[in-house]
């Protein structure tokens, strides 16, 4: 309480001072996610609702801009609880972020907390995904400094944020940022460089430790591109450290870590194609080296602060498509890290890519018709890293090409057509293969899944939108079936139903079940409120290749959005 006082005191000082001067903006924004639990039942089996069958989570941001400064606040309420399986660490009411900032043409300063990356984010990245329940800020100082327009400098200190708390640790960074073209007089040619460093500094209650308290990390990137091409590199090094085995840290077992990452494409008129392959061996780096241990989390034997993506430093999305279709999103890949469970299986991290290649067919041709066809194709594989792997003791010895058992692909192809001026439709192809024995545990599946949708415009603000999908899988739950149906009644309110059949689990305990929802939503200006009914699947919820686990629920929910 005493943090929400001394913050809105903060914030009403400058706004005493701006009306003085006749001068100033407040602006913001207000966000709430609600559920109401109902007990459940599935083929004899019960779903309990948690005790506190109502949760809520809730955002305030304030922030008030005078001249070149500019200060906020974020307020988060977690009441009674938060939702099913976020952080255990969010609860009650209390001030989640503020910071003070300013801003020149030549420098930026922020005082308290504040987001940043490091190129690609592979050994930096802070950031806020409500959905996900991560806010990894840093609260301490930041300042950019920029002498010319082609070359940046930033210089920061803090302590990362975990819960309403910090970590207890210390992390402080480096970055440089250069563009040459200018130098080089390059006229359809753009080059830029970059470097950076980071570090953490831990101190260990380890007794005789084989490693020292601060890791560094440390990356160079390289920009290019000229006229219709264009491509860029990344590497990125992290010194020795202790490797977790069961939660706890191994003494014996000090490894450090790299990274590589490569994008390249060429785009043109009706033709664009892209590739991104990485190579990351031990690259998990959390602002503490420890997890921390929820015994009673929704997980088989609790579960840890690396499940809730806490006090995570860097960024480590997976590099695959992003689905739009619900069955396409029951298997999903994540990226993985060091793990020796046991003595068949031996992971440090991964290799592989993904390929896009879009075009798009003119209109009138033979493939295009009267307004054309756009046609999309993704390839993903993933691998483990080929190498040596020892059981007891834990070691590993890796070829830096090459690559091991293979975790993971994703072949699909979407179409999207329109046929007439009221009509358009979407088709999908997509054919999986997951190695669940390695991903997470569990066994080899294959799936193949298509989909299609239509929207049809009834009149200039009233349209329906109708999708089909099926999954045929050939293990773990084997076949789904689902479909959509989503209604505008004008561009401010929508309502959709849909469900997901699992109709080929033949599973003891499980069997055939739906996971039906309903619901709508009425956005007006700004502000947008949002009503759901239905029951969740269990799984992985994923944002921009990050992802959480949710548990099997049913509820209704609504969500209301606004800002200011």
């Amino acid at each position: 309480m005493k943090k929400i006082i001394l913050s809105l005191l903060v914030i009403s000082s400058f706004n005493i001072i701006a009306q003085e001067k006749k001068s100033g903006l407040l602006y913001g924004s207000f966000e709430s996610n609600s559920q109401w639990y109902i007990n459940d039942e599935i083929n004899g089996r019960e779903i309990k609702h948690p005790e506190d069958p109502f949760r809520s989570n809730n955002y305030l941001q304030l922030n008030y801009n005078y001249n070149k400064w500019t200060a906020g606040l974020q307020l988060e309420s977690y009441a009674p609880n938060a939702l099913l399986n976020y952080n255990p660490k969010y609860d009650e009411t209390n001030v989640g972020t503020y910071f003070l900032n300013y801003k020149s043409n030549k420098i930026d300063a922020t005082a308290g907390y504040f987001y940043e990356q490091f190129g690609s984010g592979l050994i930096l990245r802070t950031w806020e995904d409500r959905a996900l329940g991560i806010n990894n800020a840093l609260r301490g100082g930041r300042i950019k400094y920029s002498p010319i327009d082609d070359l940046t400098f930033i210089a920061l200190y803090g302590k990362q944020r975990t819960g309403f708390d910090v970590a207890n640790s210390d992390i402080f960074g480096f970055n440089t940022e250069f563009n040459a073209s200018s130098l080089l007089n390059f006229e359809a040619s753009d080059l830029s460089l970059g470097l950076s460093y980071v570090g953490r500094d831990e101190k260990t209650d380890v007794e005789k430790p084989k490693f020292e308290s601060l890791t560094n990390a440390f990356s160079g990137r390289l920009n290019f591109s000229h006229n219709s091409f264009y491509a860029s590199t990344e590497y990125a090094y992290k010194s020795e450290e202790p490797v977790i085995i069961n939660n706890s840290i191994d003494n014996n077992f000090i490894k450090p870590g790299n990274a590589i990452l490569v994008n390249f494409g060429y785009s043109q008129k009706n033709l664009g194609i892209d590739a991104t392959l990485r190579r990351m061996e031990n690259m998990s780096f959390y602002s503490e080296r420890e997890p921390e241990l929820y015994i009673d989390n929704n997980f088989s034997g609790g579960s840890t602060s690396y499940n809730f993506n806490d006090k995570i430093v860097n960024y480590l999305p997976a590099l695959t498509k992003q689905h739009h279709y619900n069955l396409a999103n029951i298997y999903v890949y994540q990226v993985q890290k060091i793990d020796i469970p046991d003595p068949a299986i031996g992971k440090i991290g991964e290799i592989g890519g993904q390929f896009d290649i879009f075009y798009n067919f003119e209109k009138e041709s033979a493939l295009g018709g009267k307004y054309g066809t756009k046609v999309t194709v993704n390839i993903a594989n993933w691998y483990n890293l080929k190498g040596n792997y020892t059981y007891f003791p834990p070691s590993y010895n890796t070829e830096f090409f090459g690559s091991g058992k293979k975790y993971f692909s994703d072949y699909n192809i979407e179409i999207t057509k329109k046929i007439n001026d009221k009509l358009q439709g979407n088709f999908v192809y997509v054919n999986q293969y997951v190695n669940q024995k390695f991903l997470q545990g569990g066994s080899l599946v294959k799936t193949n899944i298509v989909a299609a949708d239509a929207t049809y415009k009834i009149n200039k603000t009233q349209s329906v939108r109708l999708q089909g999908e099926h999954m045929w899988a050939d293990a773990d739950k084997k076949n789904w079936a689902g479909a959509t149906l989503e209604f505008y009644y004008n561009p401010k309110l929508s309502f959709y139903v849909w469900d997901m059949y699992n109709y080929g689990n033949n599973k003891v305990g499980e069997g055939k079940v739906h996971y039906y929802n309903l619901g709508g939503s009425y956005r007006k200006g700004a502000s947008r409120v949002a009503l759901n009914y239905g029951r969740q699947r269990g799984g992985l919820v994923c944002v921009g290749g990050v992802c959480r686990f949710v548990p099997e629920s049913k509820g209704l929910s609504i969500s209301l959005s606004t800002s200011f």
